[in-house]
């Protein structure tokens, strides 16, 4: 599969899923992007949506690259049609295909699916304004002035806050759900090893 950013082959992952089952998911490091077919993202187990939150962290000192499609669907060459979408109050955004083989997500985005990054609270971004006049948006690249705007100008993304708190108690969740679905057959049902965070779409 080749990714409609770059035109480059995509990397194949096989992880963890729900039940038991794996999932494959297609990766390119250059674009950071990952292709999920239809409802992959919902089938990740938690030990999966760990292994991603991984691969991200060892990207995050290369910057991000800019953001543009080539081509379409990599399964059926459809048109990609730019989705926006809400994970409770917080909102992210990816290409799925017209045809429903499948979708396109920036690795930021798919943070902000999962409930790790979210946007800042009025208060928070009052107190940025004191002591920073513009920054760079995580989406697009595009400059944030802060003074007039609470949100990307150029492609409407809120600006948004990495919680190391919370951020640290949804890995420290993820990692207990792992550890049970990877029990013996004698403990939890699998049915209750599924995470409600990683399910949600």
């Amino acid at each position: 599969m080749n990714c409609p950013g770059c035109g480059s082959p995509m990397t194949p992952d096989i992880l963890k899923g729900h039940l038991r089952a794996s999932v494959t998911i297609d990766t390119c490091l250059p674009c950071q992007v990952f292709w999920f077919d239809t409802r992959e993202s919902l089938r990740l187990s938690p030990a999966a949506v760990l292994t991603l939150f991984t691969l991200i962290g060892g990207q995050a000192v290369k910057g991000r690259p800019p953001r543009h499609l080539r081509s379409g669907c990599p399964r059926c060459q459809a048109p990609l049609l730019l989705t926006h979408d809400f994970q409770r109050n917080t909102r992210f955004q990816y290409w799925r295909c017209v045809r429903d083989h499948g979708r396109l997500i920036a690795f930021y985005d798919f943070l902000r699916e999962k409930d790790f990054i979210r946007p800042l609270s009025p208060q928070q971004l009052a107190e940025l304004r004191d002591s920073i006049q513009s920054v760079t948006c995580a989406n697009c690249g595009a400059p944030v002035d802060l003074g007039h705007a609470s949100s990307c100008q150029h492609c409407g993304t809120p600006i948004s806050v990495l919680d190391l708190q919370h951020g640290g108690r949804l890995i420290a969740e993820l990692r207990h759900a792992a550890a049970r679905c990877s029990a013996p057959a004698s403990g939890p049902d699998e049915e209750t090893c599924e995470d409600e965070r990683t399910t949600r779409e």
